[in-house]
C-alpha cells in the first residue's frame, strides 16, 4: 500500500513539475515580440536549443518532450516567427508546428510590366529588378496582379509560384475551353489583353477596343498601338514620336502585322475577359485623351480630327 502511494506521489509531483514547464511561460522578462528563425533543415533538438539560448522557453528537454508526446516532430516549419517569454513551451511549439510565421503583404498592381513589378520588389529591398524581368521574362503577363501574403523572407520563386497559381486558378476551366471553342489560345488572349489594359481604363471601353483589335487582326490592319511603343523604350509617357513607330522589334504594332511577340504587362481578369468577349461596334479607331477619356471613330478622317482636337 505504501508503495502505491508514494508511486501517486511521484507521478503526481513528476506531473506538476512537466506541466509547470510545458504550460507555464518563462516569465516577463521578454514582453516585447522577438522575432526567431528556424532555418530549413534544423531537427528538434536544434530549435529547442535556440529557443533557450535566446531565452524564450525555461529549457530545451521542456521543449523536446512536448513536441515528442505530441508526435509532431516531423511537424516543425522553418520560417520566422514572432515569441516572447510570456508564452509557454505548449504555444510556442503549436506555433511552428502550425507554421504560423510572421508573414508581410506585397500588392502587384494590374497593368505592371515585369519591370515594374522587379523594381518594386527592389525598392522593398526584397530582390533585384532584374532577377525577375531579366532572368524570368517568360511570365510576363502570367505574374496575376493581386494582394498576396507572404511569408518574411520568401524567396522570389516562392512568390513567382503564388502569382502563377493564382493566375492558373482565375483563368478556370471554363474560361479555358471558350477560349479553345473560339479556335484561339491562351497566349493569345493574355497578349490581347494587355494591349487592352495598358490602352484604356473602363470595362465598356476595354470591350469595345478589343472589338476594334481582333477587327483589325482579321482584315490584317496593323494594330498601331502605342503602348507597344512604350514597352519597347521603356517610357512612361503616353505620347510617341513617328520616329519610335519604325523601331526594329517584334513588340512594334506599327511596323509589324498581327500580335506583338507576347504580353507587354500582366492584366487581370476583367482585360482577360474584353479580350475573350469583344464588342462589335462600326470603330475602327481610338484614342485616349489625357485625362484618360476614350475616343472612338469609325473612318481615319474621323480619327484625325480628333487627334487634332484631343491630342495638340
Amino acid at each position: 500500500m505504501r508503495t502505491i502511494f508514494v508511486f501517486i506521489f511521484l507521478f503526481t509531483v513528476l506531473s506538476i513539475f512537466l506541466w509547470q514547464g510545458i504550460y507555464l511561460p518563462k516569465g516577463i522578462d521578454m514582453v516585447e515580440e522577438k522575432l526567431f528563425s528556424v532555418e530549413k533543415g534544423q531537427g528538434l533538438f536544434q530549435i529547442a536549443e535556440n529557443l533557450e539560448k535566446e531565452g524564450l522557453i525555461k529549457s530545451k528537454y521542456f521543449f523536446v518532450f512536448y513536441v515528442f508526446i505530441q508526435g509532431k516532430v516531423k511537424k516543425l516549419q522553418a520560417g520566422e516567427y514572432e515569441l516572447n517569454s510570456l508564452m509557454s513551451i505548449a504555444e510556442i511549439a503549436q506555433k511552428i508546428i502550425s507554421g504560423d510565421i510572421v508573414k508581410e503583404e506585397i500588392t502587384i498592381i494590374e497593368g505592371w510590366s515585369l519591370k515594374d513589378i522587379g523594381f518594386y520588389f527592389e525598392n522593398r529591398g526584397m530582390f533585384q529588378a532584374e532577377e525577375l524581368y531579366d532572368e524570368r521574362a517568360d511570365l510576363e503577363g502570367y505574374f496575376f496582379p493581386d494582394t498576396y501574403q507572404i511569408r518574411r523572407g520568401a524567396t522570389l520563386e516562392e512568390i513567382i509560384n503564388k502569382a502563377v497559381d493564382n493566375f492558373n486558378k482565375k483563368l478556370t476551366p471554363e474560361l479555358r475551353n471558350e477560349i479553345e471553342r473560339q479556335g484561339k489560345t491562351i497566349f493569345e488572349i493574355v497578349t490581347m489583353a494587355s494591349l487592352i489594359k495598358k490602352e484604356v481604363r473602363t470595362k465598356e471601353d476595354k470591350e469595345l477596343v478589343s472589338g476594334i483589335l481582333w477587327k483589325r487582326l482579321e482584315n490584317n490592319i496593323p494594330l498601331q498601338v502605342d503602348a507597344t511603343i512604350t514597352y519597347i523604350t521603356g517610357k512612361k509617357t503616353t505620347k510617341i514620336s513617328i520616329e519610335e513607330t519604325q523601331i526594329d522589334s517584334p513588340y512594334n504594332t506599327y511596323k509589324y502585322l498581327g500580335l506583338p511577340i507576347g504580353p507587354i504587362c500582366n492584366p487581370g481578369l476583367e482585360s482577360i475577359l474584353a479580350a475573350m468577349y469583344p464588342k462589335s461596334s462600326e470603330y475602327w479607331y481610338y484614342l485616349s485623351t489625357p485625362e484618360g477619356e476614350t475616343i472612338f471613330s469609325k473612318t481615319l478622317e474621323e480619327h484625325n480630327i480628333a487627334k487634332a482636337k484631343y491630342l495638340k
